[in-house]
């Protein structure tokens, strides 16, 4: 007769802790206090971008109603083509596709 009691399973192996040189793949713990630092830095930038955008597609929202209610077309391309090239402007080519996704998010829904 076979048995039918549930197999035994080995307990699960926990890795250990890393340091925070290792979670930073900084070679000292004095450069990877400064990168954790300088990351928490950037986390509350990119909160503060985020809100930015947000803010920016509230008010895109309302400069497309009003042109559309006055007769209008919810998009001016020529507008569109001074902050490519304000963008562009600003921080070379990479700029340019940072500014599309910003008109892309800002254009909201046809």
């Amino acid at each position: 007769m076979t048995s039918t009691a549930p197999a035994k399973t080995a307990p699960a192996k926990t890795a250990p802790a890393k340091t925070t040189a290792e979670k930073t793949g900084a070679h000292t713990e004095e450069a990877a206090a400064l990168i954790d630092d300088a990351r928490a830095r950037i986390d509350t930038l990119d909160d503060r971008i985020i809100g930015l955008v947000q803010e920016r597609m509230a008010v895109s929202a309302v400069v497309q109603e009003a042109r559309i209610t006055s007769g209008g077309r919810r998009i001016n391309l020529s507008r569109e083509m001074e902050i490519l090239a304000s963008y562009r402007n600003a921080l070379g080519r990479p700029g340019t596709s940072l500014a599309m996704t910003l008109l892309e998010l800002c254009r909201g829904r046809a």
